[in-house]
């Protein structure tokens, strides 16, 4: 326990092994302070279409719209801490690297934005 001792609070996954190199453990930061400005990205947008849009977008699309925007980027911030842990404790342990759930949450989320978007445009909601 007294290894502990000015190291400050850790979470169990990061307790045991080895310190990678610090470039490393910076590295994955930087990264997940990226999915995290994501994030904040998708809540921006949301927030903005649900503010600004107006009568340019009907209410009955743009909404769900930015409701989906606004799960999406939570489950985008959870997920992206869950992958700096996973990827800190596979660094002490030298096991493989865990793969992007991240990446394929965003790119599943935007894609089904994209199409629910383009349905409403073909339908002739959007003005």
């Amino acid at each position: 326990m007294t290894e502990q001792v000015g190291r400050g609070w850790r979470p169990r996954a990061l307790r045991d092994g080895e310190e990678p190199d610090p470039r490393f453990t910076l590295a994955n930061e930087r990264t997940f302070l990226a999915w995290i400005r994501t994030s904040l990205g998708l809540m921006a947008g949301a927030v903005a279409m649900e503010a600004f849009a107006g009568d340019q977008i009907p209410e009955a699309v743009r909404t769900p719209l930015a409701c989906t925007l606004l799960v999406l980027a939570a489950l985008l911030s959870i997920v992206s801490f869950r992958r700096w842990i996973r990827i800190e404790a596979a660094m002490r342990h030298t096991r493989p690297l865990p793969v992007p759930q991240a990446s394929i949450l965003l790119v599943l989320g935007i894609a089904i934005g994209a199409v629910l978007l383009v349905v409403a445009i073909l339908a002739g909601t959007i003005s």
